[in-house]
């Protein structure tokens, strides 16, 4: 078994380049929507800092959690993978359905 944890900038630098993909998608995004480079910007950025802070607590509390964790057969990792993209869809189902009323 892997007994290696990830450092606390492992986690940082993570949550930061996952974040700078998050801008490459929501900047034009929100442009698109509002017109505005100003107001992209300002929606992209505040967005995306409270992204990488929640995401790096996140990230730092699953390191502390051993369940889905297994042997590198990868049935572990198929199950837990399986059941987000469950919660995942149901969840865009969810949301979808409350904005359509």
């Amino acid at each position: 078994m892997n007994t290696m944890v990830d450092l606390k900038i492992r986690s940082w630098v993570k949550s930061f380049t996952w974040r700078i993909i998050g801008v490459l998608i929501l900047l034009p995004l929100t442009y698109v929507f509002t017109g505005s480079w100003e107001s992209a910007g300002g929606v992209t950025l505040s967005f995306n800092i409270i992204r990488m802070v929640l995401y790096y607590f996140h990230e730092r509390a699953w390191e502390n959690i051993s369940w889905g964790r297994g042997d590198k057969n990868g049935r572990t990792l198929f199950y837990v993978t399986l059941i987000l993209l469950i919660l995942s869809f149901a969840l865009v189902i969810i949301v979808g359905l409350g904005f359509w009323h």
